[in-house]
């Protein structure tokens, strides 16, 4: 073992101070012993358990503990002399991948870290480093409604305050009411088949005698209106051969569908009306429409599960459909009860599930023909509605149901 082990560099010729003179048993020194190539050894001296305690109290507490440990010879230095020292590595942890990853040696220290590293605390390696939580999903939206909820109701009270105010202060002017809106859902119905599937049904002959048909069913009854409708299918007939005659035949099949399906079937108000207790009638059925639908659209949207036509109106659900039976049987047993002349409120259950029933069909076969149109709404007229049509889906094959309905409990009287 040479004097490396020490710490100190060999220094030729030099084996001790100089007042202590040659070491006993050696020549004195001379040219052979004074080149520096010339090493020399000499016993390592061995130290007492006090010499290890008192060099380890001397390094402090952040001295490593196997350099002056109780089985170490080694204090300093490298061994031999061919040893380099070595620079201290952190100790890698294991990546991700399974393999030790080692953090670069040259890395230049943080401002956070110099506290650290002057008290002689080891530092953490790079890969040491919690990794940042990834961001937490986004919390479920609320479910919303389909529709403008402020528009709708307030476009719904005005019209029902008109309705209410033509129907009990001067039957007259309700009928021009229901005649202005065949009128307008007409004219939505035969806009929408020319622009998405190039059929013309003839508005002005459906227009004209859609009116004269309301007219006619509150002044004639059912027969004025069975009249009123042959003589307006006859004008479609007649009023599209001013035309070439390709598409002839679709053209006044659908101007006769529409002539039954707006204008016929809104004739059935016009006869409610008719009676002595008619506005009581007319109201009754409008309330229990309403009430039907507007069952049907929130148990639907808090409750709704399962659908109940996806095919042809995906929003529709059996929850609603109960919602619908359940708001507007209830309603139907009131307004028997309270409203109709004789009425009892048995009655009024089942005419409350005969209403949901029917608005659920006509909302059904109004979808139908949307679907086939690919539109949504018929129309924009009425904000958070869409357009008459739309309003009148559930309306129209109502009416002849709750008219009979009428006869049979109470007559037409």
């Amino acid at each position: 073992m040479n004097d490396s082990s020490w710490g100190a560099p060999p220094q030729a010729g030099y084996w001790g101070p100089p007042e202590m003179g040659p070491v006993q048993g050696r020549p004195e020194a001379g040219p052979a012993y004074d080149e520096p190539e010339v090493q020399q050894t000499r016993p390592m001296p061995v130290l007492s358990d006090a010499d290890v305690a008192e060099m380890h109290m001397a390094a402090g507490p952040g001295a490593d503990q196997d350099q002056y440990g109780t089985g170490a010879t080694r204090l300093s230095g490298p061994l031999f002399r061919d040893e380099m020292p070595q620079e201290p590595m952190a100790s890698a942890a294991p990546s991700p991948s399974g393999e030790p990853s080692e953090p670069p040696r040259h890395a230049a220290p943080q401002a956070g870290d110099q506290g650290a590293q002057q008290a002689g605390a080891p530092q953490a390696p790079l890969s040491a480093v919690p990794p940042v939580a990834p961001a937490a999903p986004p919390a479920p939206q609320k479910k919303r409604a389909g529709r403008d909820l402020r528009a709708a109701i307030g476009v719904g009270v005005g019209l029902g305050a008109v309705i209410v105010a033509s129907l009990f202060i001067v039957k007259a002017v309700f009928i021009g009411v229901i005649a202005i809106a065949v009128v307008v859902g007409l004219w939505e119905l035969t806009a929408r088949l020319q622009e998405r599937k190039q059929i013309k049904a003839p508005l002005v002959p459906l227009a004209v005698g859609g009116a004269a048909m309301v007219v006619a069913g509150y002044v004639r009854g059912a027969e004025g209106a069975w009249v009123a409708m042959a003589l307006t299918a006859l004008a479609v007939l007649v009023w599209r051969m001013t035309e070439p005659p390709e598409g002839y035949l679709k053209d006044v099949t659908a101007g006769v569908f529409a002539a039954f399906y707006v204008p016929f079937l809104a004739t059935f108000v016009a006869l409610m009306l008719t009676a002595d207790d008619g506005p009581q009638r007319v109201l009754t059925f409008l309330l229990l429409t309403v009430v039907s639908d507007t069952g049907a659209y929130a148990v639907g949207w808090r409750f709704g599960k399962t659908k109940l036509a996806p095919r042809i109106s995906p929003g529709k659900t059996r929850e609603g459909l109960l919602g619908a039976v359940s708001f507007a049987m209830v309603a139907g047993a009131l307004c028997m009860q309270f409203l109709i002349d004789g009425g009892t409120w048995w009655q009024g259950l089942l005419l409350g599930l005969a209403v949901a029933a029917s608005a659920t069909l006509g909302d059904l076969g109004e979808s139908m023909i949307k679907r086939d149109l690919g539109i949504k709404d018929m129309g924009t007229l009425l904000p958070g509605h869409g357009g008459i049509m739309d309003r009148l889906d559930s309306l129209l094959p109502t009416a002849p149901v709750v008219w009979l309905l009428f006869v049979v409990f109470v007559g037409s009287g």
